[in-house]
């Protein structure tokens, strides 16, 4: 007996004592005539789900087999409402005990709802594994019903990804082509080579000034784009030009090119669509060449988008329409923002491919020659379209044109978006033609241009491509534009030079550089002598045309005069 401060006691009992071990003995005759009598004993795992030890919600009133179909599993272990140990009616005063609000707890307005199934009985709050999972269930849900609404508001609906798109090769390999190697993009991207600044041999050609009065343009005051019909641009490959053939024949150098080819090849991470460029290897020297109506004639469109244009070359929105247009929009674009009947600027020799008499587009060649090593050099004809008096001192300039055929393709609205948010066009610009614009940025950076105007045209309508409005005109510093869209100077040469450096290795032939329609690399193909010989691509002229152009050298006879006169396909189409 233990005795407390206030005088009462109580009776600790008989602690049974084991003289064989630890704990209570096996058998002990006190202990079990002291223990409680009636009380139900309920055994569980540890693996069950343990409920709750006194549920003072349940509702015992409820008759039996609504007791039996309502129960919680993980409530049966403490249930002890079937025993006849605690009978219901012990108390007689229960009989007459009604509660006096007998409405269920309002369910929450918002979450899940609760998964118990428990007819005129308040709710049980949700165990925490519950609600992990119910969260889960309403995040696929939620998931589920953005890809639907996504995919419904496409304007394609029907359309595959760009990703899954099928892309053709820009030239048709046959099978009598030996590949020799094929080098990932992701090598160009850890390439790096510094070249000395570069030394000019000629300058061909004449310039017309600019007109400032373009800088003024805005989506209010839009310029109609006008047509040059007959106005001609030269696209002449390399071995097809006669000063580049003078100056081999001089040994000036031991690779040659021009501006479009080593544009192609500095910016080859970027592109996504196939081109190809012809390689031949003559004795010591290497030219660079294009396929006559090469896709490197025409601008991309929306090349680098995430947005997939239509399928149907017919169609007015597909790539190769939209190609054309581009490079329509690019020609009359360059010829309308110079100043009519101005002074032109003349420099040593006249255009090396315009007849005399013939009016020609203005341009200006500049024949140009790198270092790239102790006994090699790199001669490239690099091409400014415009001149422009700044404090006294000319510069030049390139100009080309972004085009607008269909804001939703595009989702950003020119004629709304230039006046307040041009960033935010130029960005968008950037992602969906980040290769043309790296392109361009290169030709810049080749023929040292002190400036870089870039025009934005649009479609007067978005169904009709053949007549445009001027909205805005822009200038960049070549070298500022290639650090805004990281266009390294050094990898670009790095690139250049690890191709040179590949194909000297190589023997006297021909060979085709391809970049692969599906996958990120280039590949190098042994091609025959005589390949793409036969695939000119242009129309005959008339007979009292073909007459030969007087010169000193018939190699300038045999030159290919190369133009894209889509203008005139235009109008035949319109009529």
């Amino acid at each position: 007996m233990v005795s407390g401060g206030g005088g009462g006691c109580f009776e600790i009992g008989t602690v049974p004592f084991n003289p064989d071990g630890w704990g209570p003995p096996e058998s002990t005759t006190t202990t079990s005539n002291s223990l409680p009598q009636h009380v139900p004993f309920a055994p569980f795992s540890r693996s069950e789900k343990l409920g709750r030890i006194a549920d003072w919600t349940r509702n015992v009133y409820n008759n039996q087999a609504g007791r039996t179909n309502n129960k919680n599993p993980a409530d049966t272990v403490f249930d002890f409402t079937a025993d006849d140990s605690f009978p219901l009616s012990a108390n007689p005063d229960d009989d007459s005990f009604r509660l006096v609000d007998g409405k269920p707890p309002p369910r929450p307005k918002f979450g899940p709802k609760w998964r118990f199934n428990q007819h005129h009985r308040p709710q049980l709050p949700q165990r925490r594994d519950e609600e992990v999972e119910a969260k889960k269930r309403e995040a696929e849900k939620e998931r589920a019903r953005r890809d639907r609404h996504y995919n419904q508001n496409r304007s394609n609906v029907n359309q595959t990804r760009r990703e899954a798109a099928v892309f053709k090769s820009s030239v048709d390999i046959q099978p009598e082509w030996n590949m020799l190697d094929q080098i990932p993009f992701s090598t160009f991207s850890k390439l790096s080579f510094n070249v000395s600044e570069p030394e000019d041999l000629l300058l061909c050609g004449s310039l017309e000034t600019y007109d400032r009065s373009y800088d003024r343009v805005t989506p209010k005051n839009e310029r109609r784009l006008e047509r040059f019909k007959y106005r001609n641009f030269f696209k002449v490959t390399t071995t097809d030009d006669p000063v580049i053939r003078r100056l081999a024949n001089e040994d000036k150098a031991t690779v040659f090119a021009t501006d479009a080819i080593l544009a192609s090849l500095m910016c080859a991470p970027r592109s996504v669509y196939s081109w190809d460029i012809v390689i031949q290897r003559v004795g010591n020297k290497l030219f660079f060449d294009k396929r006559d109506g090469s896709q490197l004639d025409l601008l991309s469109v929306h090349e680098t988008s995430q947005e997939p244009l239509p399928e149907a070359k017919d169609d007015i929105n597909s790539a190769y329409s939209l190609s054309v247009e581009a490079a329509y929009i690019n020609q009359n674009f360059s010829q309308q923002v110079l100043v009519r009947e101005g002074n032109k600027l003349t420099f040593d020799e006249p255009n090396p491919f315009a007849n005399e008499g013939e009016e020609v587009a203005s341009v200006a060649y500049r024949y140009r020659r790198w270092k790239l090593d102790a006994d090699m050099y790199l001669v490239s004809r690099c091409e400014v379209q415009s001149v422009v008096d700044v404090n006294n001192q000319q510069q030049f300039l390139t100009l080309n044109a972004l085009n607008e055929f269909d804001p939703k393709y595009s989702g950003v609205d020119w004629r709304q978006k230039l006046e307040t948010q041009r960033g935010a066009v130029l960005a968008t610009e950037l992602k969906n033609n980040a290769n043309k614009l790296a392109k361009w940025t290169a030709q810049a950076l080749l023929a040292s241009a002190d400036l870089m105007k870039l025009g934005f045209v649009s479609r007067v309508h978005p169904r009709d491509h053949f007549n445009h409005v001027i909205l805005a005109v822009l200038g960049y510093k070549p070298k500022d534009f290639a650090a805004q869209i990281n266009l390294s100077t050094t990898n670009m040469w790095g690139i250049v030079k690890s191709i040179v450096d590949l194909c000297m290795k190589l023997n006297e032939g021909k060979y085709v550089l391809v970049k692969d329609p599906s996958k990120p690399q280039v590949r190098i193909y042994e091609v025959p002598p005589d390949a793409f010989e036969n695939d000119y691509v242009e129309e005959p002229l008339p007979e009292d045309e073909q007459v030969q152009p007087p010169g000193e050298d018939a190699e300038v006879a045999e030159a290919v005069e190369v133009t894209v006169d889509v203008e005139d396909k235009a109008v035949d189409a319109q009529s």
